[in-house]
């Protein structure tokens, strides 16, 4: 039990990771294009100037939607306990079923832990959507692959 515990711990890590490294990608993205469009000086050619800053400015906005989209996924995983196990699947839980292990928090893709494959996948995701709610030994099929839970932790 304590070894799964661990388990759910690395891969809860591993997601913090994920999204404080968006959150960092966006902000020096951000700061990035201020700083660009801060040394844009006007020139002879209005047109040129005016068209680079709007470029810049849609660029920020981007960069600020990203910002803020990791940062819901900080809150998500900030509100998940890893040391919790859970007898139905739900998020924050561990699901190991005969095509993949998935942990429910959110949408980080493949983790290699101790030389095997785990999938960070999303409630909302259509796989999290089949999967939540299920207990151990529940079926279901998902773009003709049979799944069957086989352990949630």
């Amino acid at each position: 039990m304590e070894q799964q515990i661990s388990l759910k711990k690395k891969l809860y890590d591993h997601c913090v990771s994920f999204v404080d490294q968006r959150i960092k990608n966006a902000k020096d993205a951000m700061e990035s294009a201020q700083a660009a469009a801060n040394d844009e000086t006007k020139s002879s050619a209005g047109d040129k100037y005016e068209t680079g800053r709007e470029m810049m400015q849609q660029e920020m906005e981007n960069n600020a939607i990203q910002l803020a989209e990791a940062q819901k996924l900080k809150e998500i995983i900030l509100s998940i306990n890893p040391g919790r196990s859970h007898t139905t699947a739900q998020s924050g839980s561990l699901v190991i079923t005969n095509n993949g292990s998935f942990y429910i928090t959110i949408g980080a893709g493949k983790i290699v832990m101790d030389g095997k494959d785990y999938f960070a996948i999303a409630p909302s995701s259509p796989l999290g959507m089949q999967l939540i709610d299920k207990s151990k030994g529940d079926s279901f099929e998902l773009n003709t692959r049979k799944f069957v839970i086989e352990d949630i932790l």
